[in-house]
């Protein structure tokens, strides 16, 4: 989308707020114990209570307001009462909304509670990898650059990149 009006800056802020501050919250609320099924109403609450529509269920009827990935599910991980969080798990949580016609989508890692599976490496890796590639971006370059920026880095550290999500 090119932001061609200030309404449009704005509109897209809001929305990418009301996103950024969904996914902080329900990381803070994750612990041990906790359903993925909790978790998702946790963060369905918040967009709710800021007026945001979750854009998976909106634009294609997922059984959930966010998605939530356990260990080694890479994306877009289905909330569930069944998958109990444990001590150390690899979570990813994926938050989309729309917000007064504007969609943002936001997500993150992190190990709940302790890191007793090692998976705390994987995670500074990819803000790392991350934090690069927002670097290199600039006028003239080339999203397969970025992309090739990712992978090389991601290799030197023993990760793979999953090049298909379809």
């Amino acid at each position: 989308m090119s932001i061609k009006q200030e309404s449009e800056l704005i509109g897209m802020k809001k929305v990418s707020e009301a996103v950024a501050y969904t996914l902080k919250e329900m990381r803070n609320f994750a612990q041990p114990g906790m359903t993925t099924k909790e978790l998702d109403e946790y963060g369905g609450k918040i967009l709710n209570d800021l007026g945001a529509k979750s854009a998976p269920y909106l634009t294609y009827g997922f059984p959930g307001w966010t998605c939530i990935s356990v260990n080694n599910e890479f994306c877009h991980g289905i909330p569930s009462d069944r998958r109990i969080l444990k001590e150390g798990d690899l979570i990813n949580i994926d938050v989309s909304a729309e917000l007064d016609g504007f969609w943002s989508d936001n997500g993150g890692s992190f190990v709940i509670g302790a890191d007793k599976n090692g998976h705390q490496k994987l995670v500074d890796a990819s803000k790392d990898i991350l934090k690069q590639a927002i670097n290199n971006i600039k006028g003239g370059v080339k999203i397969s650059e970025i992309g090739h920026l990712i992978e090389t880095e991601a290799k030197k550290r023993g990760y793979k990149v999953i090049k298909n999500l379809t």
